[in-house]
């Protein structure tokens, strides 16, 4: 689950050594340290990384052709590696870690930080309402392919866009106005910095995180974007089944359908044509299958035939495809298997 500083800190990631031997693990990021189970329901962690004196590299080069790796470095020296499944939730997860390092160096203790508190937002300003009319299709910001150090960035904006979409709707008087509104909304996580200047500034600990600069980029929280150039994974394939824009991704459980035994796997979902792949998360190989969802039929479901209850963590859904072949797979959480939900039947209905 990508980690943004407004939901719970854990997900799944890959860990690994340096004897290249990756396992599928949950992972929670506590005040001081970073707690690594071998499944969700799990009580108590296989291990803890601690996080008093540690150093994080992101991205981490060790691997060669592995992508989306970070490194944390104990202060005893000793070297921890993890795997993302997307590079949106390597940031969150390296962004969150520094600061909470950066908390224990000075002290303090690591938590959410209040938007209102941190930049005066006044208490009748709704940022909810304000980013609902933000995606407005018709009078929204709109989302554009923006191309910038050799990197296309899809569905995003720019921040001087978002300043002047806040004017121009009478949401704010001025520039400084509007660029208070704007830091709410990255604060609050529904926005996110997709360059790296506006990283930085998100970064920066300044009053106004939000660059009001033609190019610092930023995306909807629950939009397609994706970033061409960045991994193996976003690379333009010839296959007609990948030319589709990405519109969810990140890692499921997944049902055999011989052994019915339950394995992580990495999905992309993409629309136009209506695919969702699946890959092994250890590897960087090819799909290990695709799921065709043109006119298929996704829904919550609390039983899996021929599943054993100490497999089933709960959060199922199951995918019945026009050729009536059925998958069941499980998310992290509940709101995890809503936006997968939402996400897939909004594909199949559109996507050919």
């Amino acid at each position: 689950i990508p980690l943004n500083i407004t939901r719970n800190p854990y997900g799944r990631f890959i860990s690994g050594t340096v004897l290249n031997s990756w396992k599928a693990v949950w992972v929670v990021l506590s005040d001081d340290g970073v707690e690594f189970y071998k499944k969700k329901t799990d009580r108590s962690p296989k291990g803890m990384i601690p996080l008093k004196g540690a150093i994080i590299v992101s991205p981490c080069q060790d691997f060669g052709k592995r992508t989306l790796v970070f490194k944390i470095t104990t202060d005893k020296k000793h070297d921890h590696f993890f795997q993302a499944s997307h590079v949106e939730e390597r940031e969150f997860w390296v962004k969150d870690i520094k600061r909470a390092i950066n908390c224990i160096q000075g002290g303090k203790r690591f938590a959410r930080k209040s938007t209102r508190r941190s930049i005066r937002l006044p208490d009748a300003v709704n940022l909810t309402e304000l980013y609902t009319l933000m995606k407005d299709q018709d009078d929204g910001v709109k989302e554009l392919k923006l191309e910038q150090e050799h990197r296309i960035f899809n569905h995003c904006f720019t921040g001087v866009t978002v300043v002047e979409w806040l004017i121009s709707k009478e949401k704010a008087r001025n520039r400084p106005e509007a660029l208070m509104l704007a830091t709410g909304l990255l604060n609050e996580g529904f926005l996110q910095p997709a360059g790296d200047l506006a990283k930085e500034g998100a970064e920066s600990g300044e009053q106004t995180a939000f660059l009001d600069e033609t190019h610092a980029l930023y995306y909807f929280a629950d939009s397609g974007f994706f970033c061409e150039g960045y991994s193996s994974d976003e690379d333009v394939l010839v296959k007609e089944e990948f030319r589709g824009n990405i519109i969810k991704q990140g890692c499921l459980l997944k049902q055999g359908h011989r052994r019915k035994n339950w394995k992580v796997r990495k999905f992309i979902l993409r629309d136009d044509p209506a695919f969702m792949h699946y890959y092994d998360p250890t590897k960087d190989d090819e799909p290990l299958g695709s799921i065709h969802l043109r006119g298929s039929v996704v829904t919550a479901v609390e039983y899996v035939p021929d599943a054993k209850k100490y497999d089933i963590d709960g959060n199922l859904f199951e995918i019945i495809t026009s050729d009536e072949i059925h998958y069941f797979l499980q998310a992290a959480t509940t709101e995890e298997r809503k936006e997968w939900i939402k996400a897939i039947q909004a594909v199949s209905k559109s996507g050919k």
